[in-house]
């Protein structure tokens, strides 16, 4: 079971501080089973703030058009708003150009785009990707994939007693035919906050290039794609406030512009003819279709929330959370967290088995109070496994 608090330390008192959710999230103000309603599952999607829903209200409403394809009022506005999320999106993240920004569905979509775009393109038989044993099915089923049509070998980085990348053991991995390593910033699962700078800083060594699942990074602690030097990294809207169908990968520009298309069809295209066609420059060369418009809106105005509250304030809000939860939840007798103890070293997120209960049991007995938690595998089956945990 998982529970991840939401973020949103707007003012410092704790009765102030929920009065100001509530009053921004809708849905915190309707009871489930006569309870109000907890929600502790944001991991799995966060709940979306006013500010978004009215975001996307607006551009249904009042600007309701088909992007990059006309000249009159509506598409001219829909264009502006569209790609102003985008710019949006590329300060948050300190990227240097909007251009590194490609809109995809889902983070699990931008990851596949760089495995089947780079990947197939670029790894032959004996190369090596190295995953962890912590990551998601996202960031390990593509891969999966990738390795059965070119032969290349998937190597995985075990994790230290304490739920932490085990270093050593990764720089063991390491290798001359290391071709790209890939791994979550932060353990959706564990809550580990994982060193990912050294991460990245060995892999260049060896001329590797380097993928950041940052979907439970990005909505809590500033990320910052420069300072990293990361070569790609992925996240999605729905978990940092805004809403479902619409992720963001981030690239090197260079990179991106030396990868193939993923999809092909409308907008990714220069040129058309009948047997061949030449290419949009980035983004849109991997956006093919009518986009997401309204999503990318939404997912600006997400990005405008989080903004107005700071990133800092927020990673140091969650922090005196887990301290507390951590604190109140080991002294319950038959409890086993997971991840490290030390709240400095995980995110916003605690995972725990309960001796005398199915986890599925707890948490629907806790739903029945109001109370929302996450149970189940976590996308995480071989980790589960590795901890010898249902």
């Amino acid at each position: 079971m998982a529970v991840s608090p939401l973020s949103l330390p707007k003012v410092d008192l704790a009765a102030d501080l929920a009065e100001q959710v509530r009053a921004d999230f809708p849905i915190l103000q309707r009871q489930v089973h006569g309870h109000p309603l907890i929600y502790f599952d944001n991991a799995a999607t966060s709940q979306k703030p006013l500010s978004v829903l009215q975001a996307m209200e607006r551009y249904y409403q009042h600007s309701n058009a088909n992007v990059h394809r006309g000249v009159h009022t509506l598409s001219n506005e829909a264009t502006d708003a569209y790609e102003g999320a985008r710019e949006k999106i590329a300060r948050f993240l300190n990227a240097p150009s909007p251009q590194q920004m490609i809109y995809t569905r889902n983070a699990s979509e931008a990851i596949n785009l760089v495995a089947y775009s780079w990947g197939l393109s670029h790894l032959a038989q004996g190369d090596e990707i190295i995953l962890s044993v912590m990551e998601h099915h996202s960031n390990l089923i593509p891969w999966q994939l990738v390795a059965q049509k070119t032969g290349a070998h998937l190597k995985f980085i075990q994790i230290t007693p304490e739920g932490e990348l085990d270093l050593e053991h990764y720089q063991s991995l390491l290798s001359d035919r290391t071709r790209l390593v890939a791994v979550v910033q932060v353990s959706n699962m564990l809550g580990s906050l994982n060193p990912v700078e050294e991460v990245i800083r060995l892999a260049h060594r060896y001329g590797a290039k380097v993928l950041l699942d940052a979907c439970q990074s990005v909505p809590h602690l500033p990320v910052d794609v420069q300072a990293l030097n990361c070569d790609w990294l992925a996240f999605s809207g729905h978990k940092m406030c805004g809403p479902t169908g619409i992720g963001i990968l981030y690239g090197k520009r260079d990179l991106l512009r030396s990868m193939p298309p993923f999809l092909g069809g409308g907008e990714m295209i220069a040129d058309v003819y009948l047997d061949h066609a030449t290419y949009a420059d980035i983004p849109h060369k991997f956006e093919a279709g009518t986009p997401a418009i309204a999503q990318a809106v939404g997912l600006g105005a997400a990005v405008d929330y989080l903004n107005e509250i700071g990133l800092d304030r927020i990673h140091a809000h969650e922090q005196a959370l887990i301290t507390r939860l951590l604190d109140g939840i080991q002294r319950i007798p038959g409890i086993t967290v997971y991840g490290p103890t030390d709240p400095a070293r995980r995110a916003g997120l605690v995972s725990f088995s309960a001796e005398a209960i199915h986890p599925h049991d707890l948490s629907t007995l806790l739903d029945e109070h109001g109370i929302a938690i996450r149970a189940g595998h976590h996308c995480t089956q071989p980790l589960h496994r590795y901890l010898k945990v249902q």
